[in-house]
């Protein structure tokens, strides 16, 4: 899906209009809301569930993975988990990062040599 939530410049949307973001049932968020733990909606003094715009970028990325790539839920709750332990970093974030990092290390080095 990709599309970011920007809609209104919302800082909390009620589950009745992430229902509508997302043309899912209110009743499949509750479901999925108590399927997986990594998509906890606070709640207000009201007792209401109140998505940030986080959340409604999990949901759409839930929904894309269960319609569209065919991922089952006990098969996305793995992927979440194993990706929640790597810290959710692409192995090739972490080639970039190591790679700066040795950059960075060759420039100090360049630095503190005597001139």
């Amino acid at each position: 899906m990709g599309s970011e939530v920007k809609r209104e410049g919302k800082v909390f949307y009620k589950i009745g209009e992430v229902a509508e973001l997302t043309k899912l049932p209110a009743y499949v968020l509750r479901f999925w809301e108590s399927e997986f733990n990594f998509l906890h909606p606070k709640k207000s003094q009201g007792q209401h569930r109140v998505y940030t715009a986080a959340d409604v970028e999990t949901v759409m990325e839930i929904k894309r993975m269960l319609y569209v790539e065919g991922y089952t839920i006990a098969g996305l709750k793995r992927y979440w988990n194993r990706r929640r332990r790597e810290g959710g970093v692409s192995s090739a974030t972490r080639e970039r990062v190591k790679k700066a990092k040795s950059e960075l290390r060759t420039i100090l080095k360049m630095l503190k040599a005597p001139p």
